[in-house]
């Protein structure tokens, strides 16, 4: 494999995708429980996840190296710009690339969902898809990047979590239940902590320039609301598991519960650098959560 090969898929940051996928996965499985899903509708609708997240990576690293948030001194890996790697020309024609592959892969699985795109609910998956997009894109990049104005927390939990669960149960099943609203809070919160996680290992650097949450309320104040994320979300989706027709099984995601208690412990003893192993701890951990979470309610049709 070449450098420059090699420099793109490291700009992709594959190991996001995980959080990226756990809300689509529940969202599938939740439906696939409750009604009958198309694989074709559930591949591209996680094809289309994976494309967004990619471009999110990618804009993202492009808007902090244009900033100068991803230069010396960073707490966090180094980019492949940063390193000389690739050409910020090189950035923009990927994020070209994975705009048209969001866009290919949306319009099919909205295509073989509804087998049309001109009724009510393909436009406004259509227009949602184009919010996606430009939110994946102005976290970092654009005039006035929310991303850098505290707001990253919003995007992510909507995204993340609400769009993410409930818009593929939607998508799968045509129909949501009010309920589905109690998962996707949980995934939503825990990929604010993901966040939340990576802005307290930064704020030295990102003091400069950016504005986020840890920065605004101090780094105790940031492991307590970490502390509050994770607690909420398990206390919602326990809820919506005991709402349900009762079945142990229901309760299978509580087994990643050591995982994320080791999580919490770690964020409370360490700062900086020493938190990077929380990271993809907390990331495997949701991406389980959601995969016991949603395997709980499918066992049953085995």
């Amino acid at each position: 494999m070449s450098p420059k090969i090699s420099a793109c898929f490291s700009a992709m940051r594959l190991r996001t995708l995980p959080l990226s996928a756990a809300g689509v996965i529940l969202g599938l499985m939740l439906a696939a429980s409750d009604y009958h899903v198309s694989w074709k509708v559930a591949l591209f609708t996680l094809l289309t996840t994976v494309f967004l997240q990619i471009l999110s990576n990618v804009s993202n690293e492009l808007g902090d190296f244009v900033s100068g948030t991803d230069g010396a001194g960073r707490q966090g890996p180094e980019g492949v710009l940063s390193r000389g790697l690739l050409t910020r020309m090189d950035f923009r024609n990927m994020i070209i690339v994975y705009i048209l592959l969001c866009i290919a892969s949306g319009l099919a699985m909205i295509w073989f969902s509804f087998g049309t795109f001109f009724a009510l609910e393909p436009v406004l998956l259509m227009l949602l898809g184009c919010a996606a997009i430009s939110g994946a894109m102005r976290y970092t990049l654009g005039r006035n990047p929310y991303g850098y104005r505290g707001l990253g927390d919003l995007y992510v939990f909507l995204f993340f979590g609400l769009v993410s669960v409930i818009g593929s149960y939607f998508v799968a099943s045509h129909t949501v239940r009010p309920f589905v609203l109690l998962p996707a809070f949980s995934i939503g919160v825990f990929s604010v902590g993901v966040l939340n996680v990576n802005n307290i290992r930064d704020m030295k650097t990102d003091a400069a320039t950016r504005v986020t949450i840890p920065l605004r309320i101090g780094e105790r104040a940031a492991k307590v609301y970490q502390t509050v994320l994770v607690v909420a979300g398990w206390v919602s989706m326990l809820l919506y598991a005991s709402l349900r027709m009762f079945d142990p099984w229901h309760y299978l995601f509580v087994l990643t519960l050591p995982l994320y208690a080791v999580h919490l412990a770690g964020v409370w003893k360490h700062s900086g650098r020493k938190l990077d192993p929380m990271l993809p701890l907390l990331v495997m951990s949701t991406f389980l959560f959601a995969l016991l979470g949603g395997a709980g309610f499918l066992v049953y049709l085995f």
